[in-house]
């Protein structure tokens, strides 16, 4: 008697299956392009570590980049009172301490941010409930997101592995990191309409007015950067600032573009809205777009404003400054132009770059902070003036007088 599902003469089991039709049904698969089932899914989709290898680096790359610009975000809290305490001749923030221990002040902003947690978060009653909460996190989250294309290093060599030192590799960087700085004025614009102020409405209107003027600008005066160094990518910009002019003097963006240096910088303070160029916020203006604002929310919008501060000192560094570009350095040491050379191994050549960039970065925060504590608030029509009659016809002149040097020096 034969086996269910089997004819009587048939005394093949039930799961018995012809190895031709095997080989048939696998051929018409691969055929349509669906994967095999006779193959490790790891091999099958390719998987096998490299894939996931390269998944990690990518996370490290963004999280390192990440982490830094937020703490560097949250230090310069200290950064600010400190600065302005040594230039008045005062002590300074130095009260917050951990059993005893005051190092300085530097648990001031620990403290910020436990006192910001712990105030009540008001919301007016006629605020609009979901835009007026997410304000601050597109202002925090468009200025985070902004340095994720400037570069700090060359690259590291690692397992094999060449792994480049910025957190999204992009051949249009330049334009991402203004692209997203620009839509920072929608979290700025949203926080004014949404708290259901008039006054609140008119510090939003302001500070946009002002943040677009000064984007403008910013992103003229950048052309001649790039007509210059022939590139959006600010990896390559970063690796044409270690040519040689003339042999010995390196070419940095503030040597060949030296007016395009200073209309970048002062555009780039007015963007972040901050002293001289702080009047959607100043005391003696009508009155600031966060009015409404409480508790860490609010702290959000002047994290927003530190973080948009650490983007134009990189964006200036990798334009001007020659990025993460030490004199003489090349990949396996320094090579002086009277003949000298110092070998050096790989990683403490990267170690140097990534010194180099952090260090220029720092200084020219210094600088900011300097400003900062330094000029007057420009009046309203003042600033806009200097945005829109001063810096941006600049820029164009600059862009003409760029490319007339170029047609003039380079060859046909």
């Amino acid at each position: 008697m034969g086996h269910r599902g089997t004819s009587p003469g048939d005394a093949r089991p039930r799961r018995y299956r012809d190895p031709s039709r095997a080989l048939v049904r696998r051929a018409r698969r691969e055929r349509r392009g669906l994967p095999r089932h006779d193959v490790p899914v790891g091999r099958r989709h390719g998987t096998d570590g490299a894939v996931i290898a390269d998944v990690g680096i990518v996370f490290g790359r963004v999280m390192f980049v990440m982490m830094f610009v937020l703490n560097l975000g949250g230090l310069l809290t200290w950064v600010e009172r400190k600065q302005s305490a040594i230039m008045q001749d005062r002590i300074g923030a130095n009260r917050a301490s951990i059993l005893g221990l005051r190092l300085f002040g530097l648990f001031h902003p620990l403290a910020d941010a436990i006192k910001m947690l712990a105030k009540e978060d008001f919301r007016p009653a006629r605020a609009d409930r979901f835009l007026f909460s997410l304000a601050p996190f597109v202002s925090v989250f468009f200025a985070l997101v902004a340095f994720a294309s400037i570069p700090f290093g060359n690259v590291l060599h690692a397992a094999g592995r060449e792994i480049p030192l910025q957190a999204v590799t992009l051949n249009v960087g330049v334009l991402y990191v203004f692209a997203m700085l620009s839509l920072g004025v929608y979290g700025v614009m949203m926080a004014g309409w949404s708290s259901g102020n008039n006054f609140a409405l008119l510090g939003g209107q302001r500070a946009a007015a002002l943040m677009i003027s000064a984007e403008i600008a910013i992103g003229a005066s950048i052309i001649g950067v790039i007509m210059v160094y022939g590139s959006l990518d600010l990896q390559s910009i970063a690796r044409a600032q270690g040519q040689l002019l003339w042999g010995w003097i390196p070419k940095w963006g503030i040597l060949t573009q030296p007016l395009a240096f200073v209309l970048f910088l002062t555009a780039g303070i007015a963007s972040t809205k901050r002293i001289p160029f702080d009047t959607p916020e100043g005391e003696s203006e009508i009155i600031g777009y966060f009015v409404e604002y409480s508790g860490m929310k609010f702290g959000m919008f002047a994290m927003a404003d530190f973080l948009e501060t650490i983007v134009v000192a990189g964006m200036t560094t990798a334009l001007f400054l020659g990025g993460w570009q030490v004199p003489y350095l090349v990949a396996g040491g320094f090579q002086f132009p009277w003949g000298a050379t110092l070998a050096l191994p790989p990683l403490v050549v990267t170690l140097l770059q990534v010194g180099s960039f952090v260090t220029k970065v720092v200084v020219m925060i210094f600088f900011l902070m300097l400003i900062r504590w330094t000029l007057p608030r420009f009046r309203y029509d003042q600033a806009m003036r200097l945005g829109w009659l001063a810096l941006f016809p600049l820029s164009i002149a600059n862009i003409v007088l760029t490319g007339l040097v170029l047609l003039v020096t380079r060859p046909a």
